[in-house]
């Protein structure tokens, strides 16, 4: 067994959870599984395998980004309710 019941107590501990000794126990199992199942992976020869980020080539759907002209600050204030010719004037919130 890889992992004992004593160290998932203590995991359960840190996460603040409260384990019945049943469940300490059938964490242990499924834990120990996963651990064998993850432990398998290790046999495998990774030496020539490129790293990736994706299992598909993933190409950007975004636009190219392009200088454009903006608004003035004349026209942008234009827009808005209240300003006082620099800036928008808002409610003071605190």
């Amino acid at each position: 067994m890889k992992i004992s019941k004593e160290e998932v107590s203590y995991v359960a501990k840190l996460a603040r959870l409260e384990l019945s000794v049943e469940e300490t126990e059938d964490m242990a199992g499924q834990l120990d599984r996963i651990l064998n199942y993850v432990d398998k992976l290790n046999e495998l020869d990774t030496e020539n395998v490129v790293p990736t980020t994706h299992a598909i080539s993933v190409n950007n759907a975004f636009r190219v980004d392009e200088v454009k002209k903006s608004l003035s600050q004349e026209e942008a204030l234009r827009n808005g309710p209240l300003q006082n010719g620099e800036a928008f004037v808002v409610p003071r919130v605190i």
